[in-house]
């Protein structure tokens, strides 16, 4: 069977393996799958599995693993072609207070896609979001599923400071800010939910493959449920599938 993959050395301690030059939510599968199958191995070297969007870098130790070991278990992940719902997923309902201080730009996304504020929250908040990766920053999350008419270009003069929280649309995409960050895409509104804790275990809450769901909220439950985060109280909604 002709390998649809490749696996790419990254120095003497790490090794790629690469799915496609394209993002589309099947090589994302492929990457999810593969992944997986060699998390679930559990052997002895492996230090860190990383997904991206096409691909996977395995961080190793040279002393604990050799390479023909590593290439052997590497081949075994990539050869199951699972279907792209497959394995087990969260779904994480994200709350989330629209427009106003908590989303300075919502009114441009509206006046870019050439509809009202009201029906760019409504289109946000009624699709499913796939999380492909995880990166920037610790728990930020690229994801697919958004409506193509909220697009809206990066801000021509990036903001030095966007805070906690911060659900933002840059492009063909959209993601939440999870700690205070630099950042150039449209802010729409802000969850009080903390995705990123360096004090838990894990650090962030989903990971790629999950799925996360946008909740309008108004001000008073966001002060309400902010409240209940800092107080380690508040619970955030999820489903398993």
């Amino acid at each position: 069977m002709k390998k649809d993959y490749r696996i790419l050395p990254c120095g003497d301690s790490a090794v790629t393996v690469q799915f496609g030059d394209v993002i589309s939510p099947e090589i994302n599968a492929r990457v999810a799958s593969a992944a997986a199958r060699l998390a679930d191995m559990r052997l002895d070297g492996i230090e860190d599995i990383i997904p991206t969007y096409r691909s996977f870098t395995v961080c190793y130790d040279p002393c604990a693993i050799d390479s023909g070991a590593l290439l052997h278990a590497l081949r075994k992940a990539c050869k199951a072609k699972k279907d792209m719902n497959s394995g087990k997923k969260t779904v994480f309902y994200i709350p989330v207070a629209y427009g106003s201080e908590f989303g300075p730009d919502l009114h441009n996304v509206a006046a870019h896609a050439g509809i009202t504020p009201l029906e760019v929250v409504r289109r946000h908040a009624t699709r499913e979001y796939m999380i492909y990766m995880l990166g920037f920053l610790p728990g930020f999350p690229y994801l697919s599923g958004m409506d193509p008419s909220l697009e809206t270009p990066r801000l021509e003069n990036p903001r030095t400071a966007i805070p906690v929280g911060a659900v933002g649309i840059g492009g063909k995409q959209t993601g939440i800010y999870p700690i205070a960050s630099p950042g150039g895409w449209n802010l729409i509104g802000r969850t009080p939910v903390r995705p990123y804790d360096p004090q838990q275990a894990p650090p962030v809450i989903y990971k790629a493959g999950d799925i996360i769901r946008f909740v309008p909220i108004t001000r008073a439950e966001y002060t309400r449920i902010a409240a209940e985060v800092k107080n380690g109280a508040y619970k955030i909604k999820t489903e398993a599938r």
